[in-house]
């Protein structure tokens, strides 16, 4: 009988060592898990960026430890500690990745740099034309300039063109139900002509024109560029506007 007692003893003492020695296993994997998911998903991205909520993420990871060490009698209070910790540290994680904004794309260098469709009738009278002398510098105009202001007799963006002409620009930045009319294309026309001695004229605007101010711009020779038209040469759907103008054989 003193033996059966002895065996039982030395089972009991078995079955809790071997208790033990699982819930410290079990603590150990969870450390390490919120280890590594802190300092792989926390230290790359949030750090630098998000320090209170890499500091947080640090300090639930410490608590955590702290608590499974203490519950390490009960095989399920550690577990659940465990897995506390670990979602609170990917929670923490995730909400700092959401909170990052995303990288913006490189525009590239201004004199290539185009405005979105979207935006010309948002722009000021003068931003649009410094748009519009851009997107010539785009297509091979390397000395458009803004020259419009007072004075300007019409020109507001002047240039050479790839092939040698002298390329006048007036720039139209009207609302949609604003149409350019007859009358202003036929000031335009009574300068680009005679006083800026064009060689391609060009009138570009945010809106449309009218029938009259077609006619008289084909008559003239001057190019007429709407919305829509502006749309297209910017996101180089077609043509710049001066290749329309085919040069005069002297």
């Amino acid at each position: 009988m003193p033996i059966q007692v002895r065996e039982r003893v030395r089972r009991h003492r078995r079955s809790e060592f071997d208790l033990r020695r699982t819930a410290l296993g079990f603590a150990l994997v969870a450390v390490l898990l919120c280890g590594a998911g802190l300092a792989f998903r926390t230290a790359l991205e949030s750090a630098e960026r998000h320090p209170v909520v890499a500091g947080v993420s640090v300090a639930a990871l410490v608590a955590a430890a702290v608590a499974v060490l203490r519950r390490r009698r009960s095989r399920r209070a550690a577990a659940e500690a465990a897995s506390a910790a670990l979602e609170a540290v990917y929670e923490a994680v995730d909400t700092a990745l959401e909170e990052m904004p995303d990288p913006e794309p490189d525009p590239g260098p201004e004199s290539v740099r185009s405005p979105e469709p979207a935006g010309w009738q948002d722009m000021d009278p003068y931003d649009f034309e410094e748009a519009v002398a851009a997107l010539c510098r785009r297509d091979g105009c390397a000395d458009a300039e803004v020259v419009g202001g007072a004075g300007d007799l019409g020109a507001d963006v002047v240039a050479t063109t790839p092939d040698g002409r002298r390329l006048v620009v007036q720039c139209k930045r009207y609302s949609s139900g604003n149409r350019v009319g007859s009358q202003e294309l036929q000031r335009f026309g009574g300068t680009c002509y005679a006083v800026h001695e064009a060689g391609a004229a060009v009138v570009v605007t945010t809106s449309t024109f009218t029938e009259p101010a077609l006619e008289y711009a084909e008559q003239c020779g001057i190019v007429c560029v709407d919305l829509d038209g502006l749309t297209a040469w910017s996101g180089a759907g077609a043509p710049p506007p001066w290749q329309a103008v085919h040069p005069v054989e002297g």
